[in-house]
């Protein structure tokens, strides 16, 4: 009898042991707090075989064709967070900025990156950016638009005075 109660006391003392070890080792466990994912969480999505590396805001595009080649900026424009006019609009584009051509997507917009780098920033209309080497010849081709003349038609009235009709409407003007 004896022995059977100090095999049972040894047991408990084993059990209890056991229990202490395993409360210890799992209360130094903690569950990771869950990343909150906002604006600016980079994120990397694969379209047509081509991995984009784009912050959250940034919706990608459907249909991505590769350009990866330096283009400027021919006009002030904004730059959106999806392919079209219902995005929201990420910053203003500066007049002659160089930036990366990622690719041509949805709607014949195009997916910008900063100079030298990788990240999908945002997408501009296909207007308003042209090749680097054709930015130049671009510009001088606006440049170079005929002005049209307005013709005035006048006439003398009463020797010294003269009537001059301006533009299309039926003004005349005595000077």
């Amino acid at each position: 009898m004896i022995k059977y109660k100090i095999l049972k006391v040894g047991n408990m003392k084993i059990r209890i042991s056991l229990l202490f070890l395993a409360l210890v080792s799992l209360a130094g466990c903690q569950t990771q707090p869950k990343q909150e994912i906002g604006d600016d969480t980079i994120e990397n999505t694969k379209v047509n075989g081509v991995t984009l590396i784009h912050r959250h805001i940034i919706v990608p595009p459907t249909i991505f064709k590769p350009i990866n080649s330096r283009f400027r900026v021919l006009y002030s424009a904004s730059l959106m967070s999806r392919p079209g006019y219902d995005g929201k609009v990420i910053r203003q584009l500066v007049t002659g900025a160089n930036y990366v051509a990622l690719g041509e997507v949805d709607n014949s917009w195009i997916g910008l990156a900063n100079d030298g780098q990788q990240e999908l920033i945002g997408y501009a209309p296909a207007n308003a950016v042209v090749r680097n080497d054709l930015y130049y010849k671009t510009v001088r081709e606006q440049s170079r638009r005929l002005k049209v003349r307005k013709k005035s038609m006048c006439m003398n009235v009463d020797g010294d005075v003269r009537a001059c009709k301006i533009g299309s409407n039926s003004s005349w003007i005595l000077n």
